[in-house]
């Protein structure tokens, strides 16, 4: 029997690199999974790499009655939920500064003055509606018999990185979200926990970490010299978090955790 065959997973944001190979490795022991994705073509091209224990579903994680519709097909073809992955989240240009701290020079620079009041808003409901709405829907199907919930965080809900405010913002957000689910849902025997994950390349951030030419950016260089293993993770790098998170042997008394995969990232003062 393998580990998660009596698991029925929701995984929103499941379009993307990291959690498409989170539905890859878990359908893999044996669980039903449900990328759940805005970019339905991305979602399906994954679950039918997958196959029949796939499905792929077109939903909007800011609109609670997709959310629900969502659900509701999950329902028909699998079950109840039991495990839910919020990995829909993001950032956004209209949130970010070109400069890194404020300058007297602001001709032509997007600085914190120049950053949108409907940016803001947008990279918050990313993070932090869709997964207080996604889990208001899909966590109903485990009150009674247990769960097993995982946000993503990040490094910026450690410490705020330069440049993205309301990202890093909304991850200490999710930090925060995470431990107050695994208090309010203990009595019901639901797990929430959370992975932090480093610095990836992802579609999102390749054009800030590396040049048309390939050369990496100065911001790379930064990160690397920042992280202690001196090199970017690899998705693979979170499956063996992930993987035990999910089994209820394993980490069954894990819960209200935030856990940083990072290379030492996190644990580095810089001297």
């Amino acid at each position: 029997m393998k580990k998660l065959e009596n698991k029925v997973i929701a995984i929103t944001g499941a379009g993307g690199i990291i959690c498409s190979e989170f539905a890859k490795a878990l359908a893999k022991e044996g669980a039903k999974v449900a990328l759940l994705d805005i970019n339905y073509d991305a979602a399906k091209q994954y679950a039918d790499e997958i196959g029949d224990n796939a499905i792929a579903i077109r939903c909007n994680c800011l609109d609670k009655e997709s959310i629900i519709e969502a659900k509701n097909i999950i329902n028909e073809s699998f079950g109840n939920v039991n495990f839910l992955i919020n990995g829909a989240g993001g950032n956004n240009p209209r949130a970010s500064t070109d400069n890194e701290t404020m300058t007297s020079d602001l001709e032509g620079v997007k600085d914190f003055f120049a950053l949108e009041e409907s940016g803001l808003k947008f990279v918050f409901d990313l993070n932090i509606t869709s997964a207080f709405l996604v889990t208001q829907v899909f966590a109903q199907d485990m009150i009674k018999t247990g769960g097993n919930i995982i946000n993503i965080s990040s490094m910026n809900a450690y410490r705020p990185l330069t440049k993205i405010p309301a990202y890093s913002a909304a991850k200490a957000g999710i930090s925060n979200f995470t431990q107050w689910l695994a208090v309010h849902f203990a009595p019901c025997n639901i797990r929430c926990n959370a992975i932090a994950p480093g610095f990836f390349v992802t579609n999102q951030n390749r054009s800030l970490l590396f040049n048309e030419d390939g050369t990496p950016t100065a911001r790379t260089g930064k990160i690397l010299a920042a992280t202690p293993m001196k090199k970017f993770g690899e998705i693979s790098d979170l499956i063996g978090t992930l993987m035990w998170l999910a089994d209820d042997n394993a980490s069954g008394f894990v819960t209200g955790t935030v856990i940083p995969v990072d290379g030492g990232f996190s644990a580095y003062s810089g001297v």
